[in-house]
């Protein structure tokens, strides 16, 4: 499964400098005192101060604040440092923040939208441009759609003159506008492209009281998969940022992603998977994860994702949906009873097998004294899981 890894912003504004993406000078802090130096090393009117989460929405969260003096800066940061920014985007439980950037302020003149992502139905990269940039983005494409242009990149020719000089019509640009436009476009392309990027967003975009057209904000995901072709991924890689039970998942080789639902699932083949959180939501109940062993799961690797699945609390029951291809069904029936046996499972467990070996793990299954119910199609284990809660 396709999996994006984020970065923090200003890690992404440093790539900004390094691929000529003009935005403000800044560095990033993770103490007071350093900050508030630094500050009046800048000798600026005003300064921004920005709290560091992997989530949009800081704004309105008072996680960015607006300061006048270096003072100000020092103890503003001191103040972020540690707090629990809560916004749309982090969940109720809201996200620690462990580092701080300050950089100089802009007076904006206006302020506008700009990414990239890859649209896998036209098969190419498309940058995403409004005139509407700013904190509310979603709420532009959702309730006025015409003021967002779609532009595909062929991934042969790259990005050519003519779509810049398109995009910067679209925003409204003049003349010298377009001119500043034209290395922003194409920096964030390379950048898209060269560091194997699943998103670059600039968001908002803006021009200053001076006409100068520079990023503001800046967000880059990565898209993991490419980890072996980038050493730095490590890095810039922040595991306070991550689900701890992701990051473990990922150390035994899996892939794992809590969600908010009562039947835990566990499950061979992301494509499985998701059908088998669907098929759970069509009986009327909600999973409590996304849990792909891989193809070729071992015992030990099954009874760990039992442990991750049965660490939360809001499980109330287990659905095991393996087809043994690569993986032997006699072998996720032994990682089952010493999982459930090392980990005491007192939640109702449905197994459905199908595949390699399939009678041998209904059988040993069977034999062991573990309250265990086996289905024997996708249809039947999901209505027993949901009848069992």
């Amino acid at each position: 499964m396709g999996v994006s890894m984020n970065i923090h912003e200003y890690q992404a504004k440093d790539l900004f400098r390094k691929f000529n993406i003009n935005t403000s000078e800044g560095k990033v802090f993770e103490s007071g005192k350093d900050a508030e130096d630094y500050a009046r090393s800048l000798n600026s009117k005003e300064y921004v101060v920005k709290a560091q989460i992997h989530a949009g929405g800081r704004g309105k969260a008072g996680g960015v604040k607006l300061v006048k003096t270096p003072e100000e800066v020092g103890s503003t940061v001191q103040e972020m440092l540690g707090m629990t920014l809560v916004t749309h985007q982090t969940g109720p439980e809201g996200k620690l923040v462990n580092k701080v950037y300050v950089e100089n302020s802009s007076i904006i003149d206006k302020e506008y939208y700009l990414s990239i992502v890859t649209d896998r139905s036209t098969e190419k990269n498309v940058i995403i441009a409004s005139p509407e940039g700013g904190m509310d983005i979603e709420k532009v494409a959702d309730e006025t759609p015409e003021k967002l242009l779609t532009q595909p990149i062929d991934p042969v020719s790259g990005i050519q003159p003519f779509h810049i000089r398109k995009i910067a019509y679209f925003l409204g640009f003049n003349k010298d506008q377009t001119k500043q436009l034209g290395p922003i476009l194409s920096g964030i392309y390379k950048l898209y492209t060269e560091m194997d990027c699943a998103l670059v967003e600039i968001n908002p975009l803006i021009s200053t009281d001076e006409g100068e057209i520079k990023a503001l904000d800046a967000k880059i995901n990565f898209d993991d998969n490419a980890e072996f072709r980038h050493k730095e991924f490590i890095d810039l890689h922040d595991p306070t940022e991550e689900e701890p039970l992701e990051l473990e998942a990922k150390k035994w080789g899996f892939s794992f992603v809590k969600l908010d639902g009562n039947i835990g699932c566990l499950v061979n083949g992301a494509g499985l998977a998701m059908a088998t959180m669907d098929i759970i939501k069509f009986h009327g109940e909600e999973p409590a994860n996304f849990l792909d062993v891989g193809g070729g799961a071992s015992v030990e690797q099954v009874t760990q994702a039992f442990k991750m699945i049965l660490s939360d609390q809001n499980v109330k029951a287990i659905l095991v949906n393996i087809f043994g291809g690569i993986m032997k069904c006699d072998t996720i029936a032994d990682g089952i009873i010493i999982a459930a046996k090392e980990v005491g499972i007192k939640v109702p467990l449905v197994v459905r097998l199908e595949g390699t070996n399939v009678e041998l793990g209904k059988k040993i299954l069977e034999e062991s004294d573990l309250n265990i119910t086996t289905a024997d199609t996708m249809k039947d284990a999901a209505s027993t899981v949901v009848s069992l809660i």
